[in-house]
């Protein structure tokens, strides 16, 4: 957005453009482009007229190869651009100044090397915790201390981290793009506290004004410790596994001129805590951790999943009258998360439990908006594939662990309300889950349309 507002015009790289939601008043200014820097032929889209390229791609949720995945991706990204006339390419990477590093920030380091190789001007801007909605550290943070009052934690609270406000990370990025000064170097960015991953919690209950106790114990394992945030906050287990190995490593920043070269002076953590509950309570979130898709077990376009298979499947439809099309349409639209799902929400919890018992994502992930939803978003354990407030349809694709795939749709249509669930089977295990269900979808789903449309 800053860029757009700068006058720049824009080329936005995304794997499913059906997720890419663009403001309507820079339309103009935004082309969108759905490539896979995994997939060298889908790059052949990237116009040769582009000046400057900002690279924030890791993989980190791709399990024990995300190294080689992460080397492939810059590699392509680099032969990609050799094809256009950019002149200066941003990276934004991680920390990594001790002598023993983590299998997370080595990787940082490989995509830096390979990324130095190409024929432009490169800059590393190397960051610790970024606090703000989308960062995968912070998300954690608030998890932890919104759902615990009592932690006992692993010793690696105590390791020290120099976080940075998100607003304050977006401004050196701007800043730095064509600044001379910036050009075929790396500069670590930091906010002025150096405090610990305990403190840190501590203080994000401060200014929640929770009281939370803390208890660290040698005995937990890095596999304990992932399980352990798996289990608590909304992140995959896949990226637990590899953030936990980063915080046993200190993330302290270097000495550099890059406040002055760029000229920000970033705020402390209070504050860009403060910053980050003020978005929160306007409302202003655009994203968040919780809602990229390697959060779940979605790993295909939007795009295959718009059209509700009929062949083979079972259908659960009702219906009931609706007095007020707008009062309905936002309970629709506020479904999930703090929320709820309107009737028998134990229930529903308690198959969020089983589902993570089994490792699936339960209801953890609760969602990024109370009141909007856009195709892609997270809600609990459903992916949202289409949602039209203006046609009154709203269609949710499940990801808890099932024998089969699930759709829920929400639609309104002259005064009437639908509400249909589609499960089609895989093999005899899903039709026997299927019909072991039914007595609960009679009360869960007559319950939750009464509601909806009182």
């Amino acid at each position: 957005m800053k860029l757009l507002e700068n006058g720049h015009e824009v080329i936005c790289c995304a794997r499913d453009k059906s997720r890419f939601n663009t403001p309507q008043e820079f339309k103009n200014q935004i082309e969108v482009l759905e490539t896979d820097f995994l997939n060298r032929s889908s790059l052949s889209k990237i116009p040769k007229n582009i000046d400057g390229a900002y690279y924030l791609i890791h993989s980190m949720s791709s399990g024990n190869n995300f190294q080689e995945l992460e080397k492939k991706s810059a590699k392509n990204f680099r032969e990609a651009l050799s094809n256009t006339n950019v002149r200066h390419v941003v990276y934004l990477s991680g920390i990594v100044n001790e002598s023993t590093l983590s299998k997370h920030l080595k990787s940082r380091k490989v995509v830096e090397e390979e990324l130095a190789l190409g024929d432009y001007h490169l800059t590393t801007l190397r960051a610790g915790i970024i606090i703000g909605s989308g960062s995968a550290s912070f998300e954690i943070i608030r998890d932890l201390v919104e759902k615990l009052p009592i932690m006992i934690a692993p010793k690696w609270l105590n390791t020290k981290s120099q976080p940075i406000g998100i607003r304050d990370v977006i401004s050196i990025l701007i800043n730095t793009l064509f600044n001379e000064a910036t050009f075929n170097k790396n500069f670590d960015i930091g906010g002025p506290d150096i405090i610990s991953y305990k403190d840190m919690l501590l203080g994000y209950a401060k200014i929640r004004q929770l009281k939370r106790w803390i208890f660290t114990v040698p005995v937990m394992t890095p596999q304990l410790s992932s399980y352990w945030l798996f289990f608590i906050t909304s992140t995959s287990f896949k990226l637990a596994v590899a953030l936990v190995n980063s915080m046993k490593i200190e993330i302290v920043c270097r000495e550099s001129d890059i406040n002055k070269i760029s000229s920000v002076t970033p705020v402390g953590y209070q504050e860009s805590l403060k910053r980050t509950f003020s978005a929160y309570e306007k409302k202003e979130i655009v994203s968040g951790w919780r809602d990229s898709l390697v959060s779940g077990n979605f790993n295909r376009n939007l795009s295959d999943f718009f059209q509700v298979p009929t062949f083979g499947c079972f259908v659960d439809k009702r219906t009931i009258s609706i007095k007020d099309h707008n009062r309905t349409l936002n309970k629709i639209w506020q479904i999930g998360g703090d929320t709820g799902w309107y009737y028998a929400n134990w229930l529903w919890g308690f198959r969020g439990v089983i589902d993570k018992l089994f490792g699936g994502i339960g209801l953890r992930r609760s969602r990024t908006s109370m009141n909007r939803i856009n195709p892609g978003d997270a809600i609990d354990f459903w992916r949202v594939i289409y949602a039209d407030r203006f046609a009154g349809t709203l269609l949710l694709f499940a990801e808890m662990k099932l024998p089969g795939e699930a759709w829920l749709e929400f639609k309104i249509e002259n005064k009437i309300l639908f509400l249909t669930a589609t499960f089609q089977p895989k093999g005899l295990l899903g039709r026997l889950y299927w019909y072991a269900l039914v007595p609960f979808h009679n009360i869960i789903f007559n319950g939750m349309i009464k509601r909806i449309a009182s």
